[in-house]
């Protein structure tokens, strides 16, 4: 029987297939990109470079890139960094399409980075026409922790099979963790509070957030102080339940990158929100982000997802009934 030689239309298909590690890779530099955002976005407040680039989506009315002078480039490097993310989005999100074997979990997350993204480049520029309006301000930072924890789950799930996961905990200290994600985020949105009522507005002119200072960093220690003693319980429990030794290691690292952050957090508060102290806290915030949403994710075991396809190829092998062959005619 003569071969049947496939299409030029199927062959091109699966020429631009991408294996789930070169899918890995796009997605580890999505991680990265949405990571330099959140610090380049601090570095633009903190110096008072928030209307460096006074319009938008050009830098000025009469330029695209931005004039030779610190503020302008400040302000137009993060936006440099935000057309990087821009298209490492766009490529994460065609990745998911052309993944072998496509899967509908990384397509619908990939979608979720894009939309997003596409949200980010509403916010802002309305960030930018408000001039700096602080709750807008502190609203695009919480999206962009927002998307960043997508693209960490993104990431995760690309690497592993779509399979149940095998949960390692007992499911009380399950909701435990939950409850110490649920914190977190609450601790960075009073983060964000605090720096809106600071004196980094971001820009000359800028409004504040109309609250007392003393008083919102005072209930940002509180809860910061809250999340430590819950993060000590939660490893204390790990080890009496005997979890396994990836979870308690990943524990303690976020127990100490906490207990950093927080000598950090009231290093900033008694030398009077120092810029540079401030911007050291928010490449932690974004650290600790990081080290907490991976810590949550492996708390379920998953195989990976080359070893789930040998084995499903294996099983397949396996089942598949022996030949039966004719005897022999007399």
């Amino acid at each position: 029987m003569s071969r049947i030689n496939p299409s030029p239309q199927r062959a091109r298909r699966r020429a631009l297939e991408l294996n789930p590690a070169t899918v890995g890779t796009i997605l580890s530099a999505l991680v990265v990109c949405y990571a330099l955002l959140m610090v380049t976005g601090g570095a633009v407040r903190l110096t008072g470079s928030g209307l460096g680039c006074s319009d938008w989506p050009t830098c000025s009315r009469n330029s695209l890139i931005a004039s030779a002078s610190f503020h302008p480039i400040v302000e137009f490097g993060n936006r440099c960094v935000t057309i990087a993310v821009s298209i490492v989005s766009i490529l994460a999100f065609v990745a998911t399409l052309q993944r072998a074997p496509r899967r509908r979990d990384l397509v619908w997350l990939g979608a979720a980075v894009l939309g997003g993204l596409l949200a980010q480049v509403i916010l802002g520029g309305l960030v930018v026409l408000f001039k700096l309006n602080p709750y807008l301000v502190a609203l695009h930072f919480a999206l962009t922790l927002v998307v960043l924890a997508i693209a960490i789950v993104l990431r995760h799930r690309n690497a592993h099979a779509d399979v149940p996961g095998e949960l390692l905990i007992p499911r009380e200290l399950l909701w435990l963790s939950r409850l110490q994600l649920i914190t977190l985020s609450g601790l960075v949105l009073a983060g964000t509070v605090v720096t809106g009522a600071g004196p980094h507005a971001g820009g000359p002119g800028a409004k504040r957030i109309d609250v007392s200072f003393q008083h919102v960093a005072e209930l940002h220690s509180t809860i910061a102080l809250f999340l430590i003693g819950m993060s000590l319980a939660t490893l204390f429990a790990f080890h009496v339940a005997q979890a396994p030794a990836e979870v308690q290691r990943r524990a303690r690292w976020f127990l100490e990158l906490l207990a950093i952050q927080g000598i950090i957090g009231y290093s900033q508060y008694f030398l009077h929100d120092a810029a540079g102290i401030v911007e050291l806290h928010i490449a932690g915030v974004t650290l600790l982000w990081c080290v907490a949403v991976a810590h949550y994710l492996a708390m379920h075991r998953r195989p990976a997802e080359h070893a789930a396809r040998v084995l499903a190829r294996s099983d397949a092998a396996t089942s598949r009934p022996a030949p039966v062959h004719a005897a022999p005619s007399p």
